[in-house]
């Protein structure tokens, strides 16, 4: 998923802010309890204050990717 994702953050820089989380990095720890992290991949979807949108689990389709960027820009 991994190509497909920094492709779409390519396509939405500027518009959309990724930011990645390394599960395996200790400093993450505070980031990954406080999100709730189990399972990869998992993606956050946060509105501009920080709040929740949405939570996915496991494999998302591009086109999953794009229909929530687009009903949330």
């Amino acid at each position: 998923m991994a190509p497909m994702v920094h492709g779409l953050e390519a396509e939405y820089f500027g518009k959309v802010k990724f930011s990645f989380l390394d599960a395996d990095d200790p400093n993450t720890d505070v980031f990954q309890k406080q999100l709730g992290f189990y399972y990869q991949p998992e993606f956050y979807f946060l509105d501009a204050n920080g709040n929740l949108i949405k939570k996915l689990i496991g494999f998302i389709s591009e086109e999953e990717f794009r229909k929530l960027f687009d009903e949330n820009l």
